[in-house]
């Protein structure tokens, strides 16, 4: 069974894998397939919520969704995103709303999107017992600030900037930290910096493992990033087994006797 603690055990030492789910289905076939680390994350609000961007998932979506991963895995660390506004605004309000991850939806540890404002945050959720996973680079939550989904860190004083906030997250106590589209050379030096884990997603390979968006995994969609590979082509069989199901009940194949029952004491009823 993953921790926090066997995560910063493994990092140098052996890859670690994390993928995120939104679903129990989905948790259980990733769990099952032995990857660490399963993120319930904001992403949702484009994989499977039908939203432009992240910004508009709530709180209740999450906590929702994370019960309902966590009830179907039983090895993996399951960590919940912490969603726009749900923290970095109060912060009673911030340690309540991570809280609950943990307390109602038995979550192991939450992520943060995180910047200046999160240190201090991250102290102090550490403090009560909430495990923070810290997240730098390409922060999706700050879309309109940075004007869109470019990569991070490109010039010497933004990579100094983020190597100096992995270490102060680091000090404030997070088990490990998301590198997001960022330079992979920078990536590299950034996990050579620290000795908590480092995950990347479009940060190359010189991170002590790596994440990617189930979705993007599978194939379900037309589209990926291009720092992002299709492992499958899930949305082939989906279209494949529906047209299927939408011939067959239209030919009055289905349901064929095998998949019908008859009752002889209702017979002849009306």
């Amino acid at each position: 069974m993953t921790t926090t603690r066997t995560l910063r055990e493994k990092a140098g030492e052996e890859p670690i894998t994390m993928l995120t789910a939104y679903d129990a289905p989905t948790a259980a076939v990733v769990d099952g397939a032995g990857v660490d680390v399963i993120l319930v994350g904001d992403s949702m609000g484009n994989a499977v919520l039908g939203y432009d961007s992240t910004l508009p998932v709530t709180l209740e979506e999450v906590r929702s969704r994370t019960g309902a991963v966590a009830r179907a895995t039983e090895d993996a660390l399951v960590v919940a995103d912490m969603p726009f506004l749900s923290f970095g605004v109060d912060e009673a309000e911030s340690v309540e709303n991570a809280g609950r991850m943990l307390k109602e939806a038995d979550a192991d540890a939450v992520k943060l999107e995180s910047g200046p404002h999160t240190v201090e945050l991250t102290r102090r959720l550490v403090d009560i017992g909430i495990p923070v996973m810290a997240h730098l680079g390409l922060t999706p939550q700050h879309v309109n600030q940075l004007g869109g989904y470019q990569r991070q860190g490109t010039d010497r004083g933004a990579a100094e900037e983020l190597i100096e906030l992995a270490r102060e997250h680091e000090e404030a106590g997070a088990f490990s930290l998301v590198l997001e589209h960022v330079p992979a050379n920078l990536a590299r030096q950034v996990t050579e910096a620290l000795s908590i884990p480092t995950i990347g997603i479009g940060a190359g390979r010189h991170t002590d493992g790596q994440v990617l968006v189930i979705t993007d995994v599978l194939g379900l969609d037309d589209w990926s990033p291009p720092f992002s590979k299709q492992f499958g082509n899930v949305r082939e069989e989906m279209e494949r087994a529906v047209s299927a199901y939408k011939k067959e009940v239209e030919a009055g194949e289905f349901p064929a006797e095998e998949h019908s029952h008859v009752e002889d004491d209702v017979e002849n009823v009306y």
